[in-house]
């Protein structure tokens, strides 16, 4: 069982202090990866649902410093060689697909081909009606951006024809590092986000799950629209963040097919503070059985 954390870019995680620390910490102490989520524009007041919370209501308040994830993963990545490096989630069909892969690849190929690009459809309205992107048929558009860029980085001349994006004979450089992919996973815990996963994913984000009980539900609808697709559940990567995480679940979330458990926390304020914060995660963990933080 790999450990995860998600800890950079918002509010304490989005001080460029902090993110040295805490990343160089991380990696020390044998976390797996560095997760990184996004939202564009929050909103005082919004009347979209946040679909991952009881109350529809996200936590983060809206005045938060919530930094631009590819950009803030840039200087964990700086702070550190060897710790893998995610989105959790950015939200694809917000921006323009080709850029999205030059992006991504650029920072692939400075970290050493650490990048996983975590994405989601997005849930506030508000914030694609400030983007000026249609909030409807997003789900659409984000499969149709995930061919393009994989066609963007496999292919030195590429052209795409959709509904969404078209391009003729052109390039975009650099190339990812392994093999000229990015493992994309996808985030949301609805039926619809893992049918996507089942389809086209190289993986699943689920976040803030209520537990075990609700991580099983959802592994085991993904299993059987893997069956339905085709695909082997097995070659996933498939990490999940809980609402109260516990060491001691690990075991039976390993059992499930859990590849990597993800630990959502807020670092200290103080820069100073960052190691020993990240060294009380990691003696938590270990003291309490969870084995193979690599």
């Amino acid at each position: 069982m790999r450990v995860g954390l998600h800890a950079l870019g918002i509010g304490t995680g989005a001080v460029r202090e902090v993110i040295d620390g805490v990343a160089a910490a991380a990696e020390r102490n044998g976390f797996a990866t560095l997760w990184a989520g996004e939202h564009v524009v929050m909103v005082d007041h919004s009347e979209s649902r946040y679909p991952y919370s009881d109350d529809g209501r996200i936590a983060v308040p809206a005045v938060a410093d919530w930094l631009d994830p590819l950009i803030g993963l840039s200087f964990a990545a700086a702070a550190t060689s060897t710790i893998e490096l995610a989105t959790g989630v950015l939200l694809l069909p917000e921006h323009n697909p080709v850029l999205v892969a030059k992006q991504a690849a650029t920072l692939d190929r400075l970290s050493g081909g650490r990048l996983t690009l975590g994405i989601g459809v997005g849930w506030s309205k508000e914030e694609f009606d400030a983007l000026g992107v249609p909030f409807q048929r997003r789900g659409a558009r984000t499969l149709q951006y995930v061919a393009a860029m994989r066609e963007l980085w496999r292919e030195d001349i590429a052209s795409f024809d959709g509904d969404f994006v078209s391009f003729d004979s052109i390039r975009v450089n650099p190339k990812p590092v392994r093999d000229r992919r990015i493992p994309i996973v996808f985030g949301g815990n609805s039926d619809a986000a893992l049918r996507r996963v089942a389809s086209v994913g190289d993986g699943w984000y689920g976040f803030n799950l209520a537990g075990p009980d609700e991580v099983a539900d959802r592994i085991a609808f993904l299993r059987s629209a893997c069956a339905e697709s085709e695909r082997d559940f097995g070659a996933l990567r498939v990490a999940v963040a809980m609402q109260e995480a516990d060491p001691a679940s690990a075991a039976e979330l390993a059992a499930l097919g859990v590849t990597e458990l993800v630990v959502v926390e807020s670092p200290p304020e103080k820069a100073s503070d960052a190691g020993e914060w990240v060294d009380a995660l990691a003696d938590r963990w270990m003291a309490d059985g969870v084995e193979g933080l690599s």
